[in-house]
């Protein structure tokens, strides 16, 4: 880190430098969501296994995970504001991976719990300590583009880990007996959570080569000094109707968005009986291809927009986001053959991703750079809060006691979304006219 002091100019770092780090922190991001998603392409051998229901099965998808997630997300983007951030974001693949390993040693539903504990305290390193890094390597004007990159991670890490997923439990098919020394006999489920939890120390070491940058302002090529808690309160206030409208908009788009993760897995299984390899394969790469399609396509159709005056196109672009991914959930269910099913799954997986990226541009644009660690902890903490920890268990809860039908869960996935999606245009939209006064003439969604 450097020598100087706040207020000195400082030069940032080149833009092939941070272009690298870039890439390596999408790395880490993607196996972060391999490690955290891998869980719902086993629901049904895991439930089989441990004699769980749905409900529980979502309480290890979402409150198990989100309630370490959430507990540690504010501390630790204070920490990320006052230390070393690569390091924090070593110590945060270390713990998660450790974790998703023991994810995959467990023997009951308590000790799989306990497992998906330690994933989250380790996965609320990322985004804070990532935020933070980014923002540092790049100006504002030219912050859109990487962060979309960056934001490829959680659909690149869904998609790969049902692909994976798949990939793993074909192979275990023609075995005969999983074990490993010290541990014993495993289940397939078990054995994939080991075989995509240790890959996570390679990621680890590949994170050592990223130096830690100054902390420079974004109004300016200064140092950041550390705010105190009472200028991170005054910077909220004055713009508390933007950062309502991110940090409480945002999540609904998010409950959509991992109850459709969560649960289209088995829709395959259940409703056209499908094998979970190929269920994985099929979905993994939608999720891939249309999730990242949609994140990326984010900051251009902002760019488009903000071209021809729609100074708010971050929150406008959530609007259009949430209403495409409620048509394209609201036609599941209806359609009675695979093919039909899986053009509005990708629709949806395409629209719900769209705003991401502008989500989290929008926030750091806002956000003085010795309060973005924190603002992203509170991101972090909102859309987790509201997003996985209702998402996946909203879902579970209206297919067990709504319908009470295993085989209805692409009813409720269209339940949840047809409330989620107008609470989500509501609050975006409530956003708009004070964003596009605010930033009307800073940034481009794209360079």
């Amino acid at each position: 880190m450097t020598n100087k002091k706040p207020g000195e100019p400082i030069e940032r770092p080149s833009g092939r430098t941070g272009w690298y780090v870039t890439l390596l922190l999408t790395f880490a991001y993607t196996f972060s969501f391999v490690d955290r998603q891998v869980l719902n392409l086993l629901v049904e051998p895991i439930q089989s296994d441990l004699a769980i229901s749905d409900t529980q099965i979502s309480f290890l998808q979402g409150s198990a995970f989100v309630g370490a997630y959430v507990l540690m997300s504010i501390p630790l983007g204070r920490i990320v504001d006052r230390f070393n951030r690569v390091l924090v974001l070593i110590g945060g693949v270390l713990a998660w991976s450790i974790s998703t390993v023991g994810c995959g040693i467990s023997r009951t539903y308590f000790q799989l719990m306990l497992a998906r504990v330690g994933v989250g305290i380790g996965e609320a390193s990322v985004t804070p300590a990532s935020w933070s890094l980014l923002a540092d390597y790049f100006p504002a004007d030219r912050l859109a583009r990487p962060m979309s990159v960056f934001l490829m991670g959680p659909y690149l890490g869904a998609g790969l880990a049902l692909i994976l997923g798949a990939e793993v439990i074909e192979w275990t098919r023609d075995v005969e007996e999983l074990s490993l020394p010290l541990i014993g006999s495993l289940a397939a489920w078990q054995f994939t959570f080991i075989a995509v939890g240790v890959p996570g120390f390679i990621v680890a070491a590949v994170l050592a080569t990223i130096k830690e940058p100054a902390r420079i302002s974004d109004s300016s090529t200064e140092l950041a000094d550390h705010l105190p808690w009472s200028d991170v309160w005054l910077q909220l206030r004055n713009n508390r109707r933007v950062y309502a409208a991110l940090l409480l908009g945002a999540p609904f788009i998010v409950v959509i968005l991992y109850g459709l993760q969560a649960w289209i897995p088995t829709y395959l299984v259940r409703v056209f009986d499908w094998d979970l390899a190929r269920s994985g394969r099929v979905y993994g790469v939608i999720a891939l291809v249309a999730g990242s399609s949609g994140v990326l396509s984010g900051p251009v159709l902002g760019n488009w927009l903000k071209r021809r005056g729609f100074a708010d196109y971050p929150l406008r672009i959530g609007v259009i986001g949430a209403l495409l991914a409620m048509i394209g959930i609201l036609g599941i269910p209806w359609m009675q053959q695979a093919e039909f099913a899986l053009c509005f799954i990708a629709l949806a997986s395409f629209s719900v991703t769209l705003p991401m990226a502008l989500f989290s541009f929008a926030l750091q644009t806002v956000t003085p750079g010795n309060m973005r660690g924190l603002v992203a902890g509170l991101y972090v903490v909102t859309v987790n809060v509201v997003g996985l920890a209702l998402g996946p268990t909203l879902v579970a809860l209206s297919t067990d006691y709504i319908f009470a039908d295993p085989k209805a869960v692409g009813y409720s996935l269209a339940l949840v979304s047809g409330f989620m999606a107008p609470l989500a245009i509501l609050l975006l939209s409530s956003g708009m006219k004070p964003y596009a006064e605010l930033f009307a003439n800073q940034g481009d969604a794209e360079n």
